[in-house]
């Protein structure tokens, strides 16, 4: 394996780990980065774009610059909007969502915090119908559909995993707050002046026939004798009967969109649809904890302490395991071991994984093309990060 990129003294551990994500683990490309205060410790990347290299768009080796969808590490970028809102005096965490949006308060919702909304407490993590893809992403049937949505919990009572309606509940309340869309507000503000190569919502520029090779298409998961996951059997059982919540969460969008279609990638779904570089994602985490290499600070110290403050706890009503988020971010946990107590970040079901720890400095990005059938816990993630403890 023609391992590409460098690690800094006292990093090695992690080239290892990476070596072996795809010499027994099944990566076929793949890329880490980590920065430690405000230094890049790893920028790595191997492999290639496709699992069988050809002509055109699909083949070559994984670049320097290789993007990837992210899936729901796509979920950690994205609230950072509302937190970068709350920061600055325009949002009101404890306020009603529906001071904001009053259309949300209907079906029992008047109630519904901006927190509960970030935190998975809405009690809304699926819909009575299930949208197409062009719905989901046309930016208002999503919107309109959970606006009306009856909640299935009295929400603040209990948690479950937004996996797809997270999407239009954080654009919506973002749009009603600021008039722009989440991702032109992310561009703007947050990925565009630290220059991180993370987008929701593909730009044309960027998907253009000039940029072939810019993003890698995403591969199914590998049968037997590739990726080793663990799945929890009452995960998978809950995800095998159409009438769970865990299945009709994940059905929020039906059928599941073709994430290599460009009218996907060009989607602004906060939720599932971001498009990265584990650079960008490793560089994003670093800047909430204000330790980037010019200084740059995207949140303050109070706003960093209030990523990682627990909001929602215990058994999950979708993920039927035990899990824990703060505002929009997952939070070290059995579901989702991070580095330690401390982090907060979000894993990409499939992979990809990105978070900051503030005790130990740590901005994580980690990016693959090569699906597995975990939802949180990716054993190839998990290896990487094991690899950084140990580095510490």
């Amino acid at each position: 394996m023609n391992i590409q990129g460098d690690v800094a003294e006292g990093y090695e551990a992690v080239r290892e780990a990476f070596v072996r994500n795809f010499e027994a683990l099944g990566d076929r490309g793949a890329a880490v980065a980590v920065y430690r205060d405000g230094r890049r410790v790893v920028d790595l990347w191997a492999g290639t774009r496709d699992a069988e290299p050809a002509d055109g768009d699909r083949g070559g080796p994984w670049t320097e610059g290789t993007a990837q969808v992210v899936r729901s590490a796509t979920k950690g970028v994205a609230a950072a909007v509302p937190l970068l809102l709350h920061q600055r005096g325009l949002l009101d965490l404890d306020a009603p969502v529906g001071a904001y949006w009053p259309e949300f308060k209907a079906g029992g919702k008047d109630r519904a915090r901006v927190r509960d909304l970030l935190a998975h407490r809405a009690g809304v993590p699926a819909l009575d119908r299930g949208l197409t893809p062009a719905e989901a992403a046309d930016g208002m049937s999503g919107a309109r559909a959970v606006a009306a949505q009856a909640p299935f919990w009295e929400p603040g009572a209990e948690h479950g995993y937004h996996a797809q309606t997270f999407s239009w509940l954080l654009s919506e309340l973002v749009l009603r707050v600021t008039g722009a869309s989440l991702g032109k507000w992310l561009a703007e503000e947050v990925t565009g002046p630290l220059g991180l190569d993370f987008w929701i919502g593909l730009p044309e520029a960027e998907a253009a026939a000039g940029r072939v090779g810019r993003v890698a298409p995403v591969e199914p998961p590998q049968s037997a004798g590739g990726l080793r996951t663990r799945p929890r059997r009452n995960v998978s059982e809950a995800y095998a009967d159409p009438a769970s919540l865990t299945r009709r969460a994940f059905a929020a969008i039906d059928p599941l969109p073709d994430e290599n279609e460009p009218a996907y990638r060009a989607a602004e779904l906060p939720a599932s649809a971001g498009i990265g570089t584990a650079r960008a994602l490793a560089g994003f985490y670093a800047a909430t904890l204000g330790d980037t290499q010019d200084g740059a600070r995207l949140f303050t110290p109070e706003t960093t302490e209030l990523a990682a403050r627990e909001l929602s706890s215990g058994p999950d009503r979708v993920l039927v395991v035990n899990t824990r988020f703060g505002p929009g971010y997952m939070l070290h946990g059995p579901a989702s071991p991070l580095l330690s107590p401390a982090s907060f970040g979000h894993p990409g079901r499939g992979g990809s994984l990105g978070f900051a720890d503030p005790e130990a400095g740590i901005g994580f990005g980690y990016v693959t093309n090569s699906l597995a059938k975990s939802v949180t816990a990716d054993p190839r993630a998990q290896a990487l990060v094991r690899a950084v403890r140990a580095s510490l």
